[in-house]
């Protein structure tokens, strides 16, 4: 694996004297279809510390969502493992809480705030008012306190996905996983929602694994990013970017960066295997 020093870094971006939250070591993930056996990932190993916003970025058929998935306990890995906090992950769990980027994730016969509660209640950590209160206050967190009491058909794409965003984050996973969140929605929302989820982050200091193929949003909203090559997926460079942040839009390293994780992106990799 590379490692990118960035300008105005002394050091790689990593907690050497901490154990990661997530380990991935030497991941392949596989999946048959009526033809043939698919291998999306091969061989990926990466950790995401407390605190991380780790994006996995790569071109479309790179295994990104595949990886994802693995994590969250929904695709077990044909080789390798994949360990939160040590324990091998085996199944889907309230530790691992997954935003989706389609709008229709919600409960349409629940309000706004009961959707934000459902997960928690299903937790059964929280007595009645105290998911009532967290319900609210995460509610608030994304702005969306006036439409508590609407329901998910009368809101647009983004209100939608700060819902989901809310719902996943007030049951407090371990990590949150995020399925191109921001995909489908058009360029002035999406960057108002990755304004938005920074600063919320900023409050909570959330662990995210966030899925995109976008370069500009993999720089904006991640501290570190795996650039996967095309399929079959692997490990092409591990890159700091926590130094960036909207005011560095259009600066001469922000562009820099964003043309070298280009030219990874689409220059083949020596390394990459061949007819799998």
């Amino acid at each position: 694996m590379n490692v990118i020093y960035q300008p105005h870094t002394k050091r790689a971006y990593r907690r050497a004297d901490a154990k990661p939250l997530l380990s991935l070591q030497n991941v392949t993930l596989r999946y048959r279809t009526e033809a043939s056996i698919i291998t999306a990932a091969h061989d990926v190993s990466f950790d995401v510390h407390r605190g991380d916003r780790f994006i996995l970025l790569g071109a479309s058929g790179c295994g990104k969502s595949s990886l994802l998935k693995a994590v969250g306990g929904f695709l077990k890995p044909a080789a390798g493992e994949i360990r939160l906090e040590g324990r091998i992950v085996d199944a889907p769990g309230p530790d691992r809480m997954m935003v989706f980027q389609e709008f229709d994730q919600l409960l349409p016969w629940k309000t706004i705030l009961q959707n934000v509660a459902y997960p928690m209640r299903k937790a059964k950590k929280w007595s009645s008012a105290e998911i009532c209160d967290r319900a609210r206050l995460f509610t608030a967190k994304v702005g969306l306190e006036k439409f508590a009491d609407a329901y998910p058909h009368t809101l647009s794409g983004g209100m939608k996905q700060r819902v989901a965003i809310a719902r996943a984050m007030a049951i407090e996973p371990k990590i949150l996983l995020m399925d191109e969140p921001f995909a489908a929605l058009d360029a002035l929302t999406r960057r108002k929602m990755q304004d938005d989820l920074l600063e919320l982050w900023s409050g909570t200091r959330s662990t995210i694994l966030f899925v995109t193929h976008s370069i500009e949003e993999a720089v904006v909203v991640g501290s570190r990013i795996l650039v996967l090559t095309p399929h079959p997926g692997q490990v092409r460079a591990e890159i700091n970017a926590h130094q960036f942040a909207f005011a560095d839009l259009g600066s001469a390293d922000f562009g820099n960066l964003c043309t070298r994780i280009h030219h990874m992106l689409f220059t083949p990799c020596p390394r990459h295997p061949k007819g799998q």
